[in-house]
């Protein structure tokens, strides 16, 4: 079983940037990624087709694709979904959301105040604050929807004025005003961490979820004895719609050329 594959999926592409660093802490780990891009994004969607879409990708990546492991690399899908697969898989494989590594990391590094910018549907699930209100109910934090920065991201508006002015906008609310770190609970958001940082002047720490998956994940496959020794094959890249222009934004995203294909379910 250790030679099987780890199963990623997000509601689109931006997941990318967690299997990139999946792939970067176990080069040896063979991945296929799963891309919703038919129903992206998943932020303005209601909770029962999230958890459909969620539970069907799921059911492909386990009995078709016999991943070994599942890594829910998308906030709003761990935050409606993840109970519902952790459940429904109980006893037959690891299912990791993106969520609960950013919470264990909070909760070990004693910040001030901690922000936390997502998508609509991620903010109104309340699952970051349950769980700090839960786990760290001392915890100081400030959560704030930020629904246009996944679509500006989509659009490749990075790094030039109108993305500029649009995270200045979300980032000057008052609710966000003295907090010593900012949590990036979106898989897009790495692709604008610079600007981020530039306009906190580096004052902030920025978390980003990735990095913290990956090591999670690591220490699931060491704990289940599931870490694979060598990659055979090359990782496989999937989308349920390949639109114009996917492979180039895939890039973008995951840092290297990749090749995409297309699966309906």
């Amino acid at each position: 079983m250790n030679s099987q594959s780890i199963g990623i999926f997000d509601s689109g592409i931006g997941g990318l940037t967690v299997a990139n660093a999946i792939s970067g802490l176990l080069p040896k780990e063979h991945l296929v990624y799963f891309g919703d891009s038919a129903h992206m994004p998943y932020g303005e969607k209601s909770p029962e087709l999230i958890q459909e879409f969620s539970t069907k990708i799921t059911k492909y990546l386990i009995e078709e694709k016999k991943c070994k492991a599942i890594v829910i690399a998308c906030n709003t899908a761990s935050a409606i979904a993840y109970s519902h697969l952790k459940k429904s898989y109980e006893g037959q494989v690891p299912i990791i959301n993106v969520i609960d590594p950013m919470i264990e990391l909070i909760v070990a590094s004693h910040f001030k105040k901690v922000g936390i910018i997502a998508t609509r549907g991620t903010i109104e699930s309340n699952v970051y604050q349950d769980k700090l209100n839960r786990r760290v109910p001392n915890q100081e934090y400030a959560v704030l929807a930020t629904p246009l920065l996944a679509s500006m991201i989509e659009e490749n508006f990075i790094h030039d004025d109108i993305s500029s002015t649009v995270i200045s906008k979300y980032l000057s609310e008052p609710i966000l005003d003295d907090i010593d770190s900012l949590v990036l609970a979106c898989t897009h958001y790495p692709l604008i961490a610079d600007d981020i940082s530039e306009y906190y002047q580096g004052e902030v720490k920025l978390l980003l979820s990735g990095p913290v998956v990956a090591e999670k994940l690591k220490m699931i496959l060491q704990k289940e004895n599931l870490l694979c020794n060598e990659r055979l094959v090359e990782n496989e890249f999937i989308v349920s719609d390949l639109a114009k222009n996917f492979e180039k934004s895939a890039h973008k995203f995951y840092g290297t050329k990749i090749n995409l294909k297309e699966v309906k379910l």
